[in-house]
């Protein structure tokens, strides 16, 4: 049998298109494998969006090609750096066999026919194309959790951002489409659905003409096994009244929101691009917490972004210190060829988007510290990830904390407990990130 192993990089929309592809593969019959000596095949699913990004997938692909002069038979590229530089691959990286664009996933079976008979092989489908999905998914990760991708692309053409000019705009996927996925996926042990896009929160404007997330929501609530859903990359400007309400109102979505805000001051927003403003902003995040007093809210933000003076910072600082947000990551800006910021005056010396990075990381510390300190004597559900032998305890997750990205709940426990099991526990400790609790 020939053997594939695959190396996803970069986001959760990624992994999925990487589960896609794993999927139709084994179902023609290839063989995956995680292990290098045992692989005939590797498919390199890229990432770009920043340029940290991008030196792990070439770095990634130059690692392969060491491999290939010494048993490896074929290397394919996938994803946002194939797509964004298709010319530049094949002619700068040689060991390179195959190359797929992000909406050409589909085309996977037929790449890798080609390169095990020893031929070149590329495919660029229009970025209007959307992939059908359906019920093709080979699940990686925790077992209990996916991710269900339910648009593609993006409209918004924040000036930094080089997604779509590699994904497209923004492309619902078909209501019926998204359910049959998530059944499919509940069917073989999924209990937790993540949804993800470029952004969530437009879901339906392109097909149905109006912002349907929360209309969503209800019918994949309807689903009954599932346990919990969970929304991330929810724009603030894009959260309706009606999606908070299905929030508040719908025991199976958890009191949680990924809301990527990228800075709070008005003048460094509309240099990005960004259709809102700090009103609008903090206007938002007191509805959605006067409506549901226990959600958490993440965001992320970027440091350093041409023409941030040191004022802006320490505003930007200050609107963090104030709204105290539950989970919170950094960036520091990274300039991408193409886009309009990459060519704006007042470009920021790195040492200093550093410097900014770090103190808000600092003052996060703090607000987690205290946030985390306040959950302590709660009794919260959760969901068992795993168990950690050295440790001996229980490595669990509450309606808090997404999967990979935010922080763990660690439990004892003499009574033998399963992965994917949702149990009763009581919070008695915390550090900065982590919670400590006991069973119930």
């Amino acid at each position: 049998m020939t053997n594939i192993m695959f190396i996803s990089l970069g986001c959760d929309k990624n992994l999925v298109d990487s589960e896609v592809m794993l999927a139709l593969l084994q179902e023609k019959g290839y063989g995956i494998t995680n292990v290098e000596s045992e692989a005939d095949v590797c498919v390199v699913n890229t990432c770009c969006f920043i340029g940290d990004a991008k030196e792990e997938s070439i770095e990634n692909i130059i690692e392969l090609g060491k491999l290939k002069e010494k048993r490896l038979k074929a290397i394919i590229v996938t994803g946002c750096l194939a797509q964004r530089y298709q010319e530049e691959i094949f002619n700068e990286l040689p060991e390179v066999d195959a190359v797929l664009g992000t909406m050409s996933i589909e085309a996977i079976v037929e790449a890798v026919d080609n390169v095990l008979e020893g031929k070149r092989y590329e495919c660029f489908k229009p970025l209007t194309h959307l992939p059908t999905i359906k019920d093709k998914r080979s699940m990686t990760g925790i077992s209990n959790t996916g991710y269900l991708k339910i648009a593609e692309g993006c409209n918004k053409r924040c000036t930094y951002c080089i997604i779509p000019y590699v994904r497209g705009n923004y492309r619902s996927v078909p209501m019926e489409e998204v359910v049959e996925q998530a059944k499919h996926l509940v069917d073989n042990g999924i209990r937790e659905l993540c949804l993800v896009a470029q952004e969530t929160t437009l879901y339906g404007i392109d097909l149905y003409g109006e912002k349907c997330l929360h209309k969503l929501i209800r019918r994949l609530s309807e689903i009954e096994d599932l346990h919990w859903i969970r929304l991330l990359y929810c724009y603030p400007e894009e959260i309706t009244d009606e999606l908070i309400e299905e929030i508040k109102n719908n025991p199976k979505v958890c009191h949680y929101i990924d809301m990527p805000l990228q800075h709070s001051e008005d003048s460094v927003l509309g240099r990005m691009g960004r259709k809102t403003t700090k009103k609008e902003i903090t206007g938002r995040i007191k509805k959605i917490r006067e409506e549901i007093p226990d959600i958490i809210l993440r965001t992320t933000l970027i440091t350093g972004f041409p023409g941030e003076t040191e004022e802006d910072h320490k505003a930007l600082m200050e609107f963090v210190d104030e709204i105290e947000f539950g989970r919170l990551g950094v960036f520091t800006y990274s300039a991408e060829e193409g886009t309009p910021a990459a060519e704006m005056d007042n470009q920021v010396p790195e040492e200093i988007k550093e410097q900014y990075r770090d103190e808000i990381m600092e003052l996060q510390q703090e607000i987690s510290y205290d946030v985390n300190r306040r959950q302590i004597g709660r009794t919260l559900e959760v969901v068992v990830d795993g168990y950690l032998y050295d440790d001996e305890m229980y490595a669990c997750r509450s309606y808090m904390d997404a999967p990979d990205i935010d922080g763990m709940i660690f439990v004892k426990s003499e009574e033998e407990l399963l992965s994917g099991d949702y149990i009763s526990v009581k919070i008695t400790d915390c550090n900065e990130y982590d919670l400590v609790a006991e069973l119930i």
